[in-house]
C-alpha cells in the first residue's frame, strides 16, 4: 500500500490487520487496522479489471460503473460526509489517496464510535433504527444538488443498466422502464439517496436502537423511496413483506415528520409525504426491473414483489 498509515495516524506501528471482507467483484478489500486501543477502517480498491464477476456481468460497462462508484464514494467522504449528524451517522473520513492503480480510503471504525454490531436478521429495534436513519438522511439532504455524486443515485439506475434491460423478459415492465425512471426523477422534493441501503450496510449500537450507515458508492440525487424499498427487500422476508409494508412505511414517515421539523421547519411535511408515499411501489418496480434482467431466478423475485410491480404499473397507467 502506498499510504503512509503510520504518518497519517501518528502510530508507532500497525499491531493488527484484520480482513473484514473482500470487495464485490474482486476489486479490493476492507480492513481493520489496530494499534494499542485504537483502530481504523481501510478500504483498499485495486483498479485493474477483475477477470470474473459473481453474476457473470463482466463487461467494460460494468467495470467503468464500478470505478465511477469509487470516485463518487471518495468525493462523498471528502465533501459531504461531514453534513451528517448523530441522527444519520456515517463514519468520519480520516484520509483518502488516489493512485494510478488504486484508491485508499481511511475511515473511523464505527465499532469504536458506539456501533459495534451488524445483523443478518434484524431485530425490531434494528429495523426501526434503520428507518430512522433513512428518514433523517433524506430529510437532511432535501434539495441537495448532488454535485460530484451520481446524477441519479442507486446501483440499479436505468441509464447505467442497459445490458440488464436488454435481457429483461417481462415486456410490460420493460416498456414501462423509461416512464418509471422519469416519474422517480421528477417527483418533487428530490434528495440524496444512499443508493445501496441494504441491511448489511448498517451498523448498530449494542442495544440496537441506533444505526450508522456505510458504503456510499452509489449515493446521489433521487427519490427517497428508492432507499426504503431496497432496505425492505433486504431486511424483510418475502413472506412477511405484505403484512409489514404499511406499518413500516408509517414508521418511516413518522420519523420523517420529526426530521423535517428539525432540518426544514417551514417545509410542509404533509406535502412531502403526499408526493413520496405513492412512489414506494414505483421505486420497487424500478428495482424489480433491474433484478429480473440481472438475475431472473433471484429470490427477490417473488409473489410480493410481482404484486408490487403490478400495483406500480396500474398506478402509472392512471396518471
Amino acid at each position: 500500500m502506498h499510504l503512509n498509515i503510520l504518518g497519517v495516524l501518528g502510530w508507532k506501528e500497525v499491531q493488527s490487520k484484520t480482513l473484514i471482507q473482500e470487495l464485490w467483484g474482486g476489486y479490493g478489500e476492507l480492513l481493520r487496522l489496530g494499534f494499542q486501543q485504537q483502530s481504523v477502517i481501510l478500504k483498499h480498491i485495486e483498479l485493474p479489471q477483475p477477470k470474473s464477476h459473481p453474476r457473470g456481468w463482466n463487461t467494460n460497462l460494468s467495470h467503468q460503473r464500478k470505478l465511477n462508484s469509487y470516485r463518487v464514494e471518495m468525493h462523498w467522504y471528502r465533501e459531504y460526509a461531514s453534513l451528517c449528524d448523530q441522527h444519520c451517522y456515517v463514519p468520519k473520513p480520516i484520509h483518502a489517496e488516489h493512485y494510478e492503480q488504486s484508491y485508499l480510503l481511511m475511515m473511523e471504525d464505527l465499532a469504536t464510535q458506539g456501533f459495534p454490531a451488524v445483523s443478518n436478521d434484524a431485530t425490531p429495534q434494528q429495523l426501526s433504527a434503520c428507518l430512522k436513519w433513512l428518514a433523517y438522511f433524506h430529510a437532511k439532504h432535501i434539495g441537495h444538488t448532488g454535485e460530484g455524486l451520481w446524477p441519479s443515485g442507486t446501483y440499479w439506475h436505468l441509464q447505467t443498466r442497459p445490458d440488464e434491460l436488454k435481457q429483461l423478459a417481462d415486456e410490460p415492465l420493460k416498456e414501462a422502464a423509461a416512464h418509471i425512471d422519469r416519474v422517480l426523477t421528477n417527483v418533487p422534493y428530490q434528495t440524496l439517496v444512499h443508493g445501496d441501503a441494504k441491511l448489511a450496510n448498517f451498523c448498530f449500537s449494542d442495544c440496537g436502537t441506533q444505526a450508522a450507515a456505510v458504503d456510499f458508492q452509489y449515493v446521489g440525487k433521487g427519490c427517497a423511496m428508492k432507499d426504503v424499498a431496497l432496505f425492505m427487500s433486504s431486511a424483510i422476508t418475502p413472506e412477511e413483506c405484505e403484512k409489514v409494508e404499511k406499518p413500516l412505511l408509517d414508521e418511516y414517515f413518522s420519523y420523517l415528520e420529526k426530521a423535517l421539523f428539525l432540518y426544514h421547519p417551514t417545509m410542509s411535511y404533509q406535502d412531502v409525504e403526499c408526493h413520496w408515499r405513492p412512489m414506494f411501489v414505483v421505486a420497487w418496480a424500478d428495482f424489480q426491473r433491474f433484478v429480473k434482467g440481472w438475475s431472473p431466478d433471484h429470490w427477490k423475485i417473488n409473489p410480493y414483489t410481482e404484486a408490487v410491480k403490478e400495483r406500480a404499473l396500474l398506478q402509472l397507467s392512471k396518471g
